[in-house]
């Protein structure tokens, strides 16, 4: 497609202006037009949203409106192509520079940035710090920096990348330019390492919603990940796109077999795949319907496919900014997703001994371990889950939010203070250097050579606790550790010991609440494409529209090469399918449809609307 002429600039257009013609939107989210008009009169700012939120918007309409080009540094050089595929889809004169392109693309990329002739540049960290392109920047007027995915600067957070460090430097040599920082997810702790680490301590600081109300937040016990995996989806999302999430390689290589041959259309992903692999399945997962990805951390940030359905963790994350992060890429087009994540003891333990082998000083684990620590607060909680996570990144949700399993009562809870003090004592008077295997065995009382060989068959816990299972007891154990009153002992081979906390406890000064874990149950297979709660659709007519709707974009998508929703999202299609427009005019009225896009496609889908109306009435 060819860009548009040095001449055709934005500058004389207001935010919402541009909002309505090329985004097809007619009004902003929370914080964006703030933001668009800080950055605009030439300030700093730090912009924390959920994923979904809204963030680029903040940074292409100030980089529209401005003269000079915007630069958008990203770590995502996988996604650059479709980030600049859908800006050119919206008639925005976009590019990238990266890795992929050969030596003469580059320079015809770096010739039209010096030019003028471009609005937004993708850049990733490692080029933009090069002295070649500093020098190139210096021959450019620049409309902003925008610093995406700006976690990565904290070393005590889950994306950490050691160029972000260097960022610093933009405020030096480019003073006069104004900087935003942006990201979904960021504690307090992160958010002043971003601040101090970008020399952006000055920067406004707008901070939206974390909630993702869409999205049903659930945790099980694992028991049989392979069984509850197949039950998830197959009841749930048997033709939807989602990501599944495991801690190591060798599990994702495992797990995507074992979905291939069950009939899914699902793909690996890990560092240790060939790039061009990683790229092909990356691009599949984006550019294809009814895709799932089994990977490591190493896939999902940035990826803006709207449609995916649900985010499955089959192993325990590092922490809530993890977690948040990985399953706020589900349900980007608003509708209902799920969050679904299974655990066991196993997987605390391994977290924990992960952090306590890292390379990090003590500093680093102590907070490793407290994010762990808030992590595992939100696994075993009674309460409600989306007002635990959101509490954690310091916003209050006054009520429960009816859509998380506690809420839906799936959880029961018991008072649990005399078996926690069996627990405890037994983990005492055995020396504080046994796992919870054997400790079971010695509250149950059994009849086992070890415990005999040891004497812990005359200590006075004993047999204390034959009146609950293994199972329980080893949930219980679970409890203890996730409550922060035991902690694994890594030099006694992971053996329990008690922490400061346990003695409020043994003494009777603390009560504590224990869930009871429920029993995995097969849930009734629910049709999920076309229902009234996803789509609103009352009636077959309204579907069969939905569905040729979604073709003719599938079409189009790949006559260009593009993923479909760069097209037109489905809650285009959404309201294309519930207003019917009968006009160009009056498509002007659907939201995602701007002024380009009317021009590219308008035609098209009116006449296959006018089609099925002529064929219904």
């Amino acid at each position: 497609m060819p860009l548009k002429g040095v001449e055709q600039i934005y500058k004389h257009n207001s935010p919402r202006d541009i909002l309505r013609s090329y985004f097809g939107y007619d009004s902003f989210l929370e914080h964006q037009e703030e933001i668009i008009r800080h950055l605009a009169a030439g300030k700093d700012a730090l912009a924390l949203m959920p994923t979904g939120g809204g963030k680029s918007i903040c940074y292409q309409i100030p980089a529209m409106l401005q003269s000079g080009v915007g630069v958008v540094i990203s770590p995502l050089i996988a996604l650059m192509q479709d980030q600049v595929d859908a800006l050119r889809q919206l008639n925005i004169r976009a590019d990238f520079l990266n890795s992929s392109l050969s030596a003469q693309k580059t320079r015809e990329v770096e010739k039209r940035m010096v030019a003028g002739q471009l609005d937004l540049l993708y850049v990733a960290p490692e080029r933009l710090l090069t002295d070649r392109f500093i020098h190139l920047l210096h021959q450019t007027q620049v409309a902003l920096f925008a610093i995406d995915e700006a976690h990565c600067v904290s070393q005590w957070g889950h994306d950490f990348r050691p160029e972000y460090l260097q960022l610093s430097i933009l405020s030096q040599k480019f003073p006069e330019v104004p900087r935003i920082a942006l990201t979904a997810t960021a504690d307090s702790v992160t958010r002043k390492e971003i601040l101090k680490k970008l020399n952006l301590e000055t920067a406004a600081q707008f901070i939206s919603s974390f909630d993702r109300p869409n999205i049903y937040y659930r945790v099980e016990i694992k028991q049989n990940w392979k069984k509850q995996l197949l039950d998830f989806l197959n009841t749930e999302h048997l033709k939807d796109s989602g990501i599944v999430y495991c801690l190591t390689r060798k599990k994702v290589e495992k797990t995507a077999a074992w979905l291939s041959e069950k009939g899914y259309k699902v793909f690996p992903y890990h560092a240790g795949l060939d790039q061009k692999v990683r790229l092909a399945h990356q691009r599949r997962f984006l550019h294809e319907e009814s895709v799932i990805i089994v990977a490591t951390i190493a896939f999902g940030m940035g990826i803006d496919k709207p449609d995916v359905r649900f985010i499955a963790h089959l192993d325990l994350p590092k922490s809530l900014e993890a977690y948040y992060q990985e399953t706020g890429r589900a349900g980007r087009d608003g509708h209902k997703a799920d969050a679904w994540m299974i655990y066991s003891l196993a997987d605390v333990i391994a977290v924990r001994t992960l952090l306590d082998r890292s390379e990090g000083d003590m500093q680093f684990k102590r907070i490793q371990h407290r994010k762990l620590e808030a992590f595992l607060g939100y696994c075993e909680t009674t309460g409600c889950r989306r007002q635990v996570l959101l509490g954690y990144f310091g916003e209050e949700l006054p009520r429960a939010c009816e859509n998380c399993d506690t809420c839906h009562g799936e959880i029961e809870t018991w008072d649990g203070t005399i078996a926690a003090q069996k627990a405890l004592s037994c983990v005492y008077r055995t020396g504080q250097r046994f796992g919870a295997e054997y400790l079971s065995n010695v509250l149950r009382g059994s009849d086992n050579e070890r415990i005999g060989r040891f004497r812990h068959d005359k200590i006075p816990t004993f047999g204390v606790g034959a009146d609950l299972s293994k199972k329980e007891w080893k949930s219980i154990f679970r409890q203890l550790i996730a409550a922060g009153l035991l902690f694994v002992d890594l030099e006694s081979k992971g053996g329990f010991k008690l922490t400061d906390k346990s003695w409020a406890v043994l003494r009777g000064e603390k009560s504590v609440q224990f869930r009871k874990d429920p029993e995995t149950k097969k849930a009734k297979r629910t049709p999920r494409l076309i229902s009234k709660h996803e789509n609103d659709f009352f009636d077959q007519t309204s579907t069969d529209l939905w569905e040729k709707l979604r073709a003719l974009r599938l079409k189009l998508a790949k006559e260009q090469d593009i993923a479909p929703f760069i097209v037109f999202h489905d809650r285009t299609l959404r309201e294309l399918v519930a207003y019917l427009p009968r006009s160009l005019e009056e498509m002007r009225d659907i939201s995602g449809i701007g002024e380009h896009k009317l021009e590219l496609y308008g035609d098209k889908f009116l006449d296959l609307i006018l089609e099925h109306v002529r064929q219904n009435t």
